[in-house]
């Protein structure tokens, strides 16, 4: 395995921790037990990549094939839970500072999500199709979220104030437009995932 590899296996990881704390903060917040935060979490972190292996055609789905982002996601999302659940009263009292370290763990998962999105269009043969590259970007990187603001009764952060699609949006068209002129892959990841970070926040 390369240095580009390792740097991106690292962020992808990072990726799908970020989510799944974004989507258990969200379920605590809506008082669900502990399956019902680990299952949000979990669909925050991976329902973005099984709707990007669907469009591709690529079955079953990685989280299937590749049991460390399903790992990642349960364990953080686990780590929420109990937080919440023995430090009760001081989550509670802590609502404000709380959604906003979520909206920075959201904004943390989205970047590499977007990125890998992508590069699974370009590894996939469609490398030349624009749209498709950033299209699938964009869903690879806001499908998570959408599933936990549906499964949590809230309008999708994308459809209201959070500058969140437009922030995908972005990271895809760098990342693309990089690609095309053939910059180096690790570096191209970094760049495209914290111009998402910042837009994003």
């Amino acid at each position: 395995m390369d240095m580009g590899e390792i740097i991106y296996n690292t962020v992808v990881l990072i990726g799908t921790a970020a989510f799944a704390v974004s989507g258990a903060m969200s379920a605590v917040s809506r008082k669900l037990d502990m399956f019902g935060v680990v299952f949000v979490g979990a669909v925050t972190a991976l329902g973005g990549g099984v709707v990007r292996d669907v469009l591709l055609g690529n079955l079953p789905p990685v989280m299937f094939r590749n049991y460390s982002y399903l790992i990642t996601a349960v364990f953080f999302s686990l780590a929420v839970f109990f937080s919440a659940y023995f430090f009760k009263e001081k989550y509670s009292a802590s609502a404000a500072a709380i959604d906003k370290i979520n909206n920075v763990f959201d904004a943390a998962g989205l970047g590499p999500f977007t990125v890998m999105g992508v590069d699974a269009a370009i590894a996939s043969g469609f490398g030349s199709n624009c749209f498709f590259c950033i299209f699938l970007g964009m869903t690879t990187g806001i499908g998570g979220g959408i599933f936990r603001d549906m499964l949590t009764a809230s309008t999708p952060s994308v459809l209201k104030k959070h500058i969140y699609a437009v922030a995908s949006i972005a990271g895809a068209c760098l990342y693309y437009f990089l690609y095309v002129f053939s910059f180096s892959s690790a570096l191209s990841l970094i760049f495209s995932s914290l111009l998402v970070f910042l837009i994003r926040i």
